[in-house]
């Protein structure tokens, strides 16, 4: 059976969000973080509804809402998210109100939405279904264990038209304590010269993107999602390696066959020692292209990834901004995502052309 992912949206630091233009006008920010660009929420979300609701709740809904209006879609079969912080926003909110009344009199509006699962319970709300609600809480691979939930869902046709997301949001705070970690850079820099900082730490991003899964062909389909596999703690690059050839064998195809790979580069010279490595062995010879100077590091950043791919296989086109190599002068039919998030959790997706 063939999975297709009939439509996507994303809300991202980019224009990705109603824009027909795929990329082509970049946003260039100057600091350690870059924040999503929200737009109005009202074409979404009932205004009195948006009241309570938090930004990371807002940008899920409105790119879900935006996801099956393109997949000319009312009621999904099945919703499932991926989310590794959930909702920072309230529960931050939920304990700074629990110490600052002394666990009294405290409103249990930030308490109810502070859940991992709020996002996808919003959605149901407003969509009034009832139907299959699954949110997945798997920190870098949370995204990708919602994808294999939707996969196994639509296999065994206990649903059609499944909504996945993936979901995280950057607060000042969740900011300030994951750069105490080391995880962000400690002085600003340019998104669009992340790579050539050659320093520690990333930019930190945040974003929603929602795909809408099927089994059944259209010329509509933005692309074929073809396969995904989850690796944890890998002990060493060649292990690595030799995942990555046996994924693609499963799926009868070689390095040769791919033309192009995306990987999560994030500008973090800790961690991107392993995609210098593939890219001088195993991707060789393959055209390259990097994304998260595009979105920032975020867990969930893969679904932005899966949201590049699947629009450069529709649009046959490898927006600039994103290719660190171009070798095969080719349209795109095959792509390959590899990404790790902090060398512990990594994911590999097989997106292909229709």
């Amino acid at each position: 059976m063939k999975i297709y992912i009939r439509s996507s949206a994303c809300i991202s630091p980019q224009n990705t969000f109603g824009n027909d233009n795929f990329l082509t006008e970049v946003v260039e920010y100057n600091g350690t973080r870059l924040k999503a660009i929200e737009p109005d929420y009202k074409e979404f979300v009932d205004p009195k509804l948006l009241r309570r609701m938090s930004h990371i709740i807002k940008m899920g809904v409105a790119a879900a809402m935006d996801c099956l209006k393109k997949g000319d879609t009312k009621m999904p079969g099945a919703i499932i998210t991926g989310t590794a912080y959930g909702c920072l926003e309230d529960t931050v909110t939920f304990l700074t109100r629990t110490i600052e009344q002394q666990e009294e009199l405290l409103p249990p509006t930030a308490f109810i939405q502070s859940t991992h699962n709020t996002v996808a319970a919003q959605i149901a709300l407003i969509l009034q279904c009832h139907n299959y609600n699954n949110t997945f809480v798997h920190k870098g691979i949370s995204f990708e264990s919602a994808l294999l939930d939707a996969t196994m869902l639509l296999k065994e046709n206990e649903a059609d038209n499944i909504l996945v997301g993936g979901t995280d949001e950057m607060t000042d705070t969740s900011f300030t304590i994951l750069s105490r970690l080391g995880l962000y850079k400690r002085w600003p820099v340019s998104n669009l010269n992340l790579y050539a900082t050659k320093t520690r730490g990333s930019m930190g991003g945040e974003g929603a993107a929602f795909f809408l899964l099927t089994d059944r062909v259209s010329e509509n389909n933005l692309a074929e999602l073809t396969a995904i596999r989850t690796i944890y703690k890998p002990e060493n690059l060649a292990v690595i390696e030799k995942k990555v050839i046996a994924f693609l064998e499963e799926n009868n195809l070689t390095m040769e066959d791919i033309d192009l790979v995306i990987t999560g580069k994030s500008g973090d010279t800790a961690h991107d020692d392993i995609y210098e490595q593939l890219n001088h062995s195993l991707f060789d010879n393959t055209n390259l292209a990097n994304y998260k100077h595009l979105c920032g590091e975020y867990p969930t950043s893969s679904a932005f990834a899966l949201w590049l791919a699947s629009n450069i296989v529709k649009n046959e086109t490898i927006p600039e901004t994103v290719i660190e190599r171009s070798i095969k002068k080719i349209t795109p039919k095959t792509i390959l995502i590899y990404n790790h998030y902090q060398k512990i959790y990594h994911s590999l997706m097989l997106v292909s052309a229709i």
